[in-house]
């Protein structure tokens, strides 16, 4: 297994996946990430300040409250809001970083990585990885 799939496999051992940038729009990529986890049985829980419900899930404004810690994280917001993202992910003990295309900036990257973080990002999708299927 090559580096970049041993960082996914690290990533998908998680018991529970945050998703920043979930979005109760069913065409916006924020809602298939959240879909795509529960659809293949794992717990996930979106966050975003301006969703109070996605999916059926209470939606948390930040990773900083979440009412216990989490490990992987989905991004999926533009590379801004990804930067204060990842200090948040710093801040809250997370060890798993997924930043799907368009989400990743080199700052976020950088900071990240210097931080001991697993960072997945410039390659995979986590809807291909795990199969995603609309429906």
């Amino acid at each position: 297994m090559d580096a970049e799939g041993n960082k996914i496999k690290k990533f998908l051992e998680s018991s529970k996946f945050a998703v920043c940038g979930a979005s109760s729009n069913r065409h916006k990529y924020g809602n298939k990430v959240l879909r795509c986890y529960l659809q293949n049985n794992r717990q996930a829980v979106p966050i975003n300040p301006n969703e109070g419900e996605v999916e059926g899930l209470i939606s948390y404004p930040s990773l900083k409250d979440l009412p216990e810690p989490i490990e992987a994280v989905s991004i999926i917001t533009p590379p801004p809001v990804t930067e204060r993202v990842v200090e948040d992910a710093i801040a809250s003990g997370v060890k798993h970083l997924w930043m799907q295309p368009g989400a990743e900036s080199k700052k976020a990257i950088e900071r990240a990585e210097s931080a001991g973080l697993n960072v997945i990002y410039g390659g995979a999708c986590v809807l291909v990885v795990l199969g995603y299927h609309e429906f």
